[in-house]
């Protein structure tokens, strides 16, 4: 039996994110923005909290790990440069130093328990490459399959390796490989004994220019078997977030429509992560209208394609995807055939101001990227699909959690009741046993059997 003492209470709303071996020091970071965070380190024996990234401007800060004499500590930033790098921190000196760099951001970095092998994974282009290092010098993995790889862990010994790997036309697989013997085992088969894996598509990351000329990253998946000539619809897909990033990985829903003969464009619109921190920013305080463009912009590039049907293009997305979905509708009434929202927010007000108090840092983060509900409240109402239901003239689905503590059932109940109201086509499909997003298979079978349901009827029957 171990007794426990406490060593520090968080009263200020501080995140603790990594602890020096021998317990003496505690990396935190706080939450100023979504893009701005301070770092601070605790020092448990003298009781003294130490802010560590002085700065100015937009910056971030994210502890990942401290050598194992517990007198440095290497973190993630962006300080100076568009894309995060892995750097140094000497407790006694206060000295920075940058310990590695790629040309897009370093996502996470640790070390093995002696320190013989540091690993670092880089978002790179949409996908996680890892860069391993066994005393310095780089490790080559014969026989590594191709895709996204996460999830590594070394083990105590240092003699064995687990990961997973997943790619767009694969799911997640978790896989030993033997450091001593350079041996690679897959250990999981996690498809369906009922799929074929011939059947599935392989995405791939393009890139069109948005009205104003910035380059857009998305991700693609045509439908496999097309005859020449032949003209498929499809859907603009927009992520959640804000600030997240659709990736080269496995997404059944996206094989299941795809094999079902709509082609889906994934859009990394401005304000996703991956791409630098301008460009994570360039959407602060002007969503429904910017990144809405660069949807508009996606079903464009998707014209542009020979086996795209012109004519039978929507759009679909969760959360704040649900909401580019309502304000596509509302705000650009002509541009979409349909649409599919996922637990979208559609009253900005609303959803701001029903953030939790404990969820204080992200509260403030989130009001500075969004708005705050009460000063800048008209701003919020005029990019509030809710408030212009009137003007929303297509047919759409909406799926809901019932308990989703994020986006309240309300969100979809109010524009669903206002879309009814004005004669529009809707259908509503409500899961009295989920909260934000779906994690029970049965109801991600429903949901995505109802959503190809609706759009065999209203996209591609229209």
């Amino acid at each position: 039996m171990f007794a426990s003492s406490m060593i520090y209470q968080n009263k200020e709303g501080y995140d603790p994110a990594a602890i020096s071996n021998d317990g003496r020091y505690i990396a935190l970071t706080k939450a100023i923005t979504t893009n701005n965070n301070d770092m601070y380190l605790l020092d448990t024996q003298s009781k003294q909290m130490k802010h560590i990234s002085q700065h100015e401007g937009d910056m971030s800060f994210n502890p990942q790990y401290f050598s194992l004499d517990g007198k440095t500590l290497y973190f993630l930033t962006d300080e100076g440069s568009e894309f995060a790098y892995l750097a140094s921190y000497d407790i006694a000196t206060g000295a920075k130093a940058k310990v590695e760099e790629a040309t897009w951001d370093i996502m996470f970095a640790y070390q093995s328990r002696t320190g013989k092998y540091r690993v670092v994974a880089i978002n790179n282009d949409a996908r996680t490459e890892v860069k391993i290092y066994e005393n310095g010098k780089p490790l080559e993995i014969a026989g590594l399959p191709a895709g996204d790889v996460s999830g590594v862990n070394i083990s105590d010994s240092e003699k064995l390796m687990t990961f997973y790997v997943s790619a767009s036309n694969a799911p997640r697989n978790l896989f030993l490989y033997n450091l001593e013997t350079r041996e690679i085992k897959q250990l999981t088969n996690t498809l369906s004994a009922e799929i074929d894996p011939k059947d599935l598509v392989t995405a791939e990351v393009v890139r069109f220019k948005s009205f104003d000329g910035i380059t857009i990253p998305g991700i693609l998946y045509k439908p496999k078997g097309l005859k020449p000539g032949e003209k498929v619809p499809a859907l603009i897909e927009v992520h959640g977030g804000p600030g997240g990033q659709t990736r080269l990985n496995f997404d059944s829903e996206y094989q299941y429509w795809v094999n079902h003969g709509y082609a889906i464009l994934a859009v990394n619109n401005r304000g996703s992560s991956g791409y630098g921190k301008t460009f994570f920013a360039a959407d602060d305080k002007r969503h429904g209208n910017e990144d809405l463009k660069d949807c508009i912009a996606g079903k464009q590039y998707l014209q542009s394609l020979d086996f795209i049907d012109a004519q039978k293009i929507g759009i679909s997305g969760g959360s704040y995807g649900g909401y580019m979905v309502m304000a596509a509708l509302a705000f650009a009434p002509d541009e979409f055939n349909v649409g599919v929202n996922y637990f979208g927010v559609t009253n900005w007000l609303r959803t701001l101001k029903s953030i939790p108090p404990w969820w204080t840092s992200f509260r403030e983060a989130l009001y500075t990227e969004m708005g705050d509900p009460v000063k800048d409240s008209v701003a919020l109402y005029n990019k509030s699909p809710l408030f212009h239901a009137e003007k929303i003239k297509k047919p759409f689905i909406v799926l809901q959690g019932s308990n989703d503590p994020r986006v309240l059932q309300i969100e979809s109940d109010e524009i669903v009741a206002a879309a009814k109201k004005n004669n529009v086509p809707v259908e509503y499909v409500i899961f009295p046993d989920e909260g934000h997003g779906f994690v029970k298979k049965e109801n991600n079978i429903k949901a995505a059997e109802e959503v190809l349901k609706f759009l065999d009827k209203y996209l591609k029957g229209s």
